[in-house]
């Protein structure tokens, strides 16, 4: 009767801790590590390994590309075409940062943003490209992401731009775009260097696709199509890497990156080449251990079916 009442208490311990157990912290940048970001119960964060693969997951794969190569958009150095940085560069600044005025092809708000002069522009300072620029507000923990960023004479203009309080799970109205075609942030999403390095990336990544749906799902807000085929993947889908995929034979900075699309998946963001995956440049990536990436096809990928997952910020 002791040995039972013992094993009972023991059991009601550990049922409490449980309850009470709290999700892993958000990761943080180095450079403004007050700042979570997102919360630890965001989409980004939210593990995906043990759910179902969805119905129609054949059918996506498919119009993706099903034996098209993982390409990784980042990495050190300089691309041979434009010469710039390759993937998304972002800035840190603080709250004394002098702000300027932007103005606005689309319905996004003029006023004042905290736009240093040396701002890092995806591409460089003399990019044709999609020039996305990325912006950490490291006191107040505000994140601003432009698109089509260009400097005036008189400050900046930018096809699109939105901001995102780093402390919360509100996301864009639906409907509404961003600097990502998904009305997504791209921060979040981006493979960063100190997180390999650390040993393990604990957030969902980003990815494009060549033709999608006139659709959005959760947490996606927008999409850029005006075909409703339903055979085409609508934005903010959440794909993963299969279970039983091998990464064992893969260099380290390779093989911390398919585990984490293992267990968090990647977000549908925006149209482009298909599978590629975005990441922050950096002089310490290995270029050749990245490019061991493209081993993996798109036949090595399942879509998550996400009904169950709580819908925070909606």
């Amino acid at each position: 009767m002791l040995r039972l009442s013992l094993l009972l208490i023991a059991l009601a311990v550990l049922a409490s801790g449980a309850a009470g157990a709290r999700l892993p912290p958000s990761p943080r940048l180095p450079q403004a590590p007050r700042c979570p970001l997102f919360p630890a119960d965001s989409p980004w964060h939210t593990r995906v390994d043990g759910l179902p693969k969805a119905a129609d997951s054949a059918a996506m794969i498919q119009s993706i590309g099903p034996d098209a190569s993982v390409e990784p958009h980042f990495g050190s150095g300089l691309a041979p075409r434009d010469h710039a940085k390759i993937g998304f560069p972002f800035a840190v600044v603080s709250r004394s940062q002098k702000r300027v005025p932007v103005t606005f092809q689309d319905g996004s708000h003029r006023g004042l943003y905290p736009i240093p002069k040396g701002v890092p522009i995806q591409g460089g300072r003399n990019s044709t490209g999609d020039r996305h620029a990325i912006i950490v507000d490291r006191d107040r923990c505000i994140l601003y992401e432009f698109w089509a960023l260009y400097p005036t004479p008189n400050g900046w203009r930018a096809g699109s731009a939105a901001r995102w309080n780093l402390r919360s799970n509100r996301l864009r109205p639906d409907g509404l775009t961003s600097a990502d075609a998904a009305g997504l942030p791209i921060l979040p999403a981006l493979v960063r260097y100190d997180e390999v390095a650390r040993g393990a990336v604990r957030h969902a990544l980003r990815f494009t696709a060549p033709r999608t749906r006139a659709a959005h799902v959760y947490p996606a807000r927008h999409d850029a199509s005006d075909s409703m085929n339903p055979n085409l993947p609508p934005m903010g889908l959440r794909l993963r890497l299969r279970r039983n995929f091998d990464v064992s034979g893969y260099p380290r900075q390779a093989a911390i990156i398919l585990t984490a699309l293992k267990r968090y998946g990647m977000f549908l963001a925006d149209n482009g080449l298909p599978w590629y995956l975005s990441g922050v440049p950096d002089k310490r990536w290995n270029n050749a251990a990245l490019a061991t990436l493209s081993g993996v096809k798109g036949s090595d990928f399942e879509v998550v079916d996400t009904s169950s997952l709580p819908t925070p910020g909606e």
